[in-house]
C-alpha cells in the first residue's frame, strides 16, 4: 500500500484507516496553509481506490473507522463517494464511520439529499476549517468564503445528520485585529455550533510565510504566547452555544492543552488559563503542525 505523500489527517484519526481518494486540495489558496502546495488536485480513479481498499481489507480486516484523504474528498461527485462508501462497507464488516475533510463551499455544493444519502452510507463526520468568523480576517487569509456561507455550511451539515469537527486558528489576525477575530468567531460558533471545536495556534511554514504577510500589507504583528492565551480566554468566555460543544486545544501547535465541554466547563477552562498565564507552557521544541 503506497500513499502519495505528504499525507495529512486530523489528530483524532490517528488510529483509524486512511484511504486516499483525492490528491491535494481543490481550493488550495488559503494563505496560511502549506499542506498541499506541492500537489495538483485530482480525483483518483475508482478502480485504483477500490484496489487500495481491497488491499487494506486484507491487512486490517477489523478496521471500523475510515478517513478519506486528501484535502477535501467531499468535492468528489456524490455517486463517486457512494461507490467508495459501498466498497468500504463490503470489505470491512465492522465499519462504523467514514470521515473526511470538507470545505464550506464543498458542503454548500452538495444538496440536502446528497448529504443525507452519504450519511446513510456511514459518511458521518466532516472536519471543517472555520479559521475565523471575521469577514476581514477571512479576506486577508484568502479563505474564499463569506461569514454567512460559513454559517450556512455548518447548519446544512448538521441538518443532514453529519457531525462537525471545526477548527479555529488563534493568532491568525495578529495583534491589531485579535479581538475582532475572536469575538466574531465566537458569534459564528454561537449561531452554528459544531459538535467538536478545536483551536490551533498559528504556525507559518517558510513556504507560505511571505505570501501570508504580503496580504496584510505590513500590518501584521505576531502574537506571543501570553497574547494567544488571552485570545483563548476571550473565545471561551464569549461562547454560549445553544447545544453542547466538545472543546479541545490539544493540537501540537498549541502552547496550552485544554479540554472540556462548553458551556458546562466554561468556568473551569477559564480558571485553567488564568492559572497558566505566567506558568509553564508547552516548550517550542514540542510544537508543530
Amino acid at each position: 500500500m503506497l500513499y502519495d505523500l505528504p499525507l495529512y489527517r486530523p489528530p483524532s484519526e490517528g488510529d483509524n484507516l486512511i484511504v486516499q481518494v483525492t490528491l491535494g486540495c481543490s481550493y488550495n489558496q488559503c494563505s496560511f496553509c502549506a499542506m498541499y502546495k506541492d500537489k495538483d488536485y485530482r480525483a483518483l480513479p475508482l478502480p485504483a481506490v477500490f484496489a487500495d481498499i481491497d488491499q487494506l481489507s486484507l491487512l486490517y480486516p477489523q478496521a471500523h473507522r475510515v478517513f478519506l484523504a486528501d484535502g477535501d474528498a467531499l468535492t468528489l461527485p456524490t455517486d463517486h463517494l457512494l461507490a467508495i462508501a459501498d466498497r468500504l462497507a463490503a470489505r470491512f464488516p465492522n465499519l462504523q464511520r467514514i470521515s473526511t475533510y470538507a470545505t464550506p463551499i464543498g458542503l454548500l455544493r452538495k444538496s440536502d439529499d446528497e448529504l443525507a444519502r452519504l450519511k446513510s452510507r456511514r459518511l458521518s463526520l466532516v472536519y471543517v476549517g472555520i479559521e475565523s468568523g471575521s469577514a476581514e480576517v477571512l479576506r486577508r487569509i484568502a479563505k474564499g468564503v463569506s461569514v454567512e456561507n460559513l454559517v450556512l455550511s455548518l447548519v446544512k451539515a448538521r441538518r443532514a445528520g453529519l457531525k462537525i469537527s471545526a477548527t479555529v486558528i488563534l493568532g491568525l489576525a495578529g495583534k491589531r485585529l485579535a479581538d475582532e477575530h475572536i469575538l466574531a468567531t465566537a458569534d459564528l460558533i454561537n449561531r452554528a455550533p459544531p459538535h467538536f471545536l478545536s483551536t490551533l495556534q498559528l504556525i507559518l511554514p517558510d513556504t507560505v510565510a511571505a505570501g501570508f504577510l504580503r496580504r496584510w500589507e505590513g500590518e501584521f504583528v505576531f502574537q506571543d504566547d501570553r497574547a494567544i492565551l488571552a485570545e483563548q480566554r476571550l473565545l471561551i468566555a464569549s461562547l454560549s452555544p445553544p447545544r453542547p460543544v466538545i472543546f479541545r486545544s490539544n493540537h501540537a501547535s498549541n502552547c496550552l492543552a485544554l479540554e472540556g465541554t462548553l458551556p458546562k466547563d466554561q468556568t473551569r477552562l477559564l480558571t485553567e488559563i488564568d492559572q497558566t498565564m505566567d506558568g509553564d507552557l508547552r516548550p517550542n521544541w514540542m510544537r508543530g503542525l
